[in-house]
């Protein structure tokens, strides 16, 4: 069954490339998710569908809003690192903590 990674950021816009790294790294290794990038506002209609939820560095502030939003969902921020470096194996990799898959 695929898994929903779902990340929130500012404008869903500065995400793309990082969602495509993590795509890349998802495929690689056969693993069956659906990563998609969203706007912060669009949390209460993607938020209940995702089965992980990553905030961009830029809307870590929401983390706690977001744990109460969603409480049996697991839901973090990005360490600003990965996302500054764009790097989708380790991004990925704390998704699949986060769901139990790792």
């Amino acid at each position: 069954m695929t898994k929903k990674i779902t990340l929130f950021c500012a404008a869903g816009m500065s995400t793309s490339l990082l969602v495509s790294k993590m795509r890349e790294e998802a495929a690689k290794n056969g693993w069956d998710y659906d990563i998609n990038a969203y706007s912060l506002t669009e949390s209460a209609v993607q938020g209940p569908l995702a089965d992980c939820i990553l905030l961009g560095p830029q809307v870590r502030y929401a983390t706690n809003k977001m744990k109460a939003d969603f409480p049996d969902k697991p839901v973090d921020s990005i360490e600003m690192r990965a996302y500054g470096m764009m790097d989708g194996k380790t991004v990925v990799a704390k998704a699949r903590k986060m769901m139990g898959d790792a």
